[in-house]
């Protein structure tokens, strides 16, 4: 298993100390879904018959449209 150190914000230190809060579950439950949603959008990806041309352009036209 791998160690992970999080740095907590001085003015939400105090906070996170108060609460009687399992962090190290909380933390990895955060870390699991991370990791299962770009699991999924890679087999997604997996699937793109796009090219990073393709994509670079239809970005632009989203972003153009966006802007008007």
């Amino acid at each position: 298993m791998t160690e992970v150190t999080i740095r907590i914000p001085d003015e939400l230190k105090e906070l996170a100390l108060m609460k009687k809060i399992n962090w190290q579950l909380v933390v990895s439950k955060k870390i699991n879904e991370e990791l299962e949603r770009l699991a999924r959008l890679e087999r997604i990806v997996a699937k793109s018959k796009l090219t990073e041309k393709d994509v670079q352009e239809l970005s632009d036209e989203i972003n153009l449209s966006l802007a008007k």
